[in-house]
């Protein structure tokens, strides 16, 4: 199955990256442990094996990151 897009950003309150998956109207949340000052290769590779992970597939082109 195929993910519409992906967003990670840093949640201050769990002091984690966090990994918005979104399937349709649907938005699965997943945390991931980088640090803070995590480069933007390291985020869009921790987005991309988080999406695989939950079994779906995403265009890395599609993954959107905060700061």
């Amino acid at each position: 199955m195929r993910a519409d897009g992906a967003e990670i950003s840093w949640d201050a309150a769990k002091s984690k990256w966090l990994v918005r998956i979104s399937l349709g109207d649907e938005v699965m949340r997943r945390y991931c442990v980088l640090p803070k000052d995590a480069g933007e290769p390291q985020l869009r590779s921790a987005a991309e094996q988080t999406v695989r992970d939950d079994g779906y597939e995403l265009d890395a082109a599609l993954i959107t990151i905060k700061r």
